[in-house]
């Protein structure tokens, strides 16, 4: 096999277990690939380099032995770094953590080493993933590598970033108000926010240890194919007792049924929501998207629901949340906070058990808008975002073709509201802007069925495949 730092993840994984492909070029390739490209993109803020390529090379020997492998065996994974490699720091972006270092993997990570993965190292987050775009005082900005001045997005953004220059070819990410799809979306690439509860978020750790109560984060794919995304997921999904929260087991495999999905579906289509911007060009290319599953004999309507906005309630409750997470730090450790964190912080430390109960009202708002679109709608496609990618320091945009934003977070207008809901979600490349910056399609599909969102977008992907064009970075 004529090895390349574009091929999908599962192709990867096919020439290491037909031993076309040696886990040890793999491991040494994609290390190469970070010392020349990292200094510039900045997405990589750890690196198991001795480490890796011993398990590379001991995953060579049981080749050569004959033993079996798993479904993921050889493939370098970069781990965000709000997540837990035992024996790596997890700094969650932050001054205070950046010495913390837990002594065993997230269950995910776990999972994934236990399908042959050769964990590679940590990639860059916002502090503990509070924003759509990736900087912090510890680690610095994260670069898009489409146009090294615009921001590949947050909270996933070293994991983007990774993807889209061809450093690995698979990630961790996690999405709590759009943190895999804001920016898969920005870099051009595959995510999915499964449904609440698919993939386990776990266990506790001795530096945080309470449960969340919002129920809106995720773990998910983010990578450069929708198969990839499947076999992702047929190797993480799944309870576990460490996460009260979990679902029971899918149930099928993501992958052999992604060729699975049902023809003439009826298809709803909102462009704004009833409350969103957006860019003139992005709403193009995702018009464009939408044409293609008219083009695959779907029903496609476009409707003209208008959804709640809960932009402020998601960011004041999450801040909330935040606050209750590190209230024994917050003051204690006031000077080592990001600024714009901290402030949110103490945002979070004045929300009321009135504004908690308004907020909860207004998402069963939102809950009920989806249950009317799905009572009668099999899927439900909106832009995965407003904007192209802005700034890579920021701010976030405040103008959308010259007319101003005035909601709370207009730019990211169209991926929190499924936090909220729990609905599965994912964005698949619509296009690319007149900058030549990505643009997004987002596929939301009813709670519970991630396989449905999936098969939807392999069929897209099949439609209009996109991994065939990445950024043209040297190495």
């Amino acid at each position: 096999m004529t090895d390349s730092a574009f091929s999908p993840a599962w192709r990867l994984a096919d020439a290491i277990r037909n031993g076309e492909l040696s886990p040890i070029v793999l491991v040494q390739s994609c290390l190469d690939r970070i010392d020349a490209l990292n200094p510039s993109v900045n997405a990589f803020v750890a690196v198991r380099r001795e480490e890796a390529l011993e398990e590379a090379a001991a995953l060579q020997r049981r080749i050569v032995a004959g033993k079996r492998l798993g479904p993921l065996a050889g493939l370098p994974v970069g781990v965000k770094d709000l997540e837990d490699v035992a024996g790596l720091a997890t700094t969650y972006g932050s001054v205070p953590f950046k010495d913390y270092r837990p002594v065993r993997d997230s269950v995910q990570v776990a999972r994934l080493k236990a399908a042959g993965a050769i964990i590679l190292g940590k990639t860059n987050t916002p502090e503990f993933g509070f924003t759509g775009l990736t900087k912090n005082l510890l680690f610095g900005v994260t670069r898009n590598p489409w146009n090294l001045e615009r921001t590949p997005g947050g909270s996933s953004g070293g994991s983007s970033a990774a993807i889209a220059s061809g450093m690995v070819p698979l990630v961790t990410a996690s999405d709590g108000g759009g943190s895999i799809r804001i920016p898969a979306c920005y870099v051009g690439a595959y995510g999915l926010k499964p449904t609440f509860g698919r993939i386990p978020v776990g266990p506790l750790v001795a530096e945080r240890p309470m449960l969340t109560w919002i129920d809106t984060v995720c773990y998910g794919p983010l990578t450069r194919t929708v198969r990839d995304a499947a076999l992702f997921m047929d190797v993480v999904a799944g309870p576990d007792p460490s996460d009260p929260e979990t679902l029971p087991p899918p149930g099928l495999s993501y992958v052999e049924t992604l060729e699975a999905l049902p023809a003439k579906l009826r298809i709803a289509v909102s462009p704004d929501l009833g409350y969103a911007r957006v860019q003139h060009d992005v709403w193009r290319e995702v018009a464009a998207a939408v044409d293609v599953f008219r083009a695959l004999g779907h029903e496609v309507e476009t409707i003209d629901e208008v959804f709640p906005d809960l932009g402020v309630e998601w960011a004041l409750v999450s801040a909330a949340e935040n606050y209750g997470v590190l209230a024994d730090r917050v003051e204690t450790q006031r000077e080592s906070w990001g600024r714009a964190f901290y402030q949110g912080l103490q945002q979070g430390k004045t929300i009321t058990p009135e504004f908690i109960g308004r907020a909860q009202r207004k998402r069963a708002e939102l809950h009920a808008c989806l249950t009317r679109i799905f009572s009668r709608y099999a899927l439900l496609l909106t832009p995965t975002l407003p904007t192209e990618a802005f700034a890579a320091a920021g701010p976030f945009p405040d103008a959308i073709d010259g007319q101003p934003i005035t909601s709370a977070l207009g730019a990211v207008a169209f991926t929190y509201p499924f936090n909220f809901s729990g609905h599965p979600a994912a964005t698949v490349r619509a296009g690319f802007t007149d900058a030549g910056l990505p643009a997004g399609l987002q596929i939301v599909g009813p709670r519970f069925r991630d396989d449905l969102v999936l098969q939807a977008s392999y069929a897209y992907e099949q439609a209009r495949p996109w991994n065939d064009r990445w950024p043209e970075l040297a190495p």
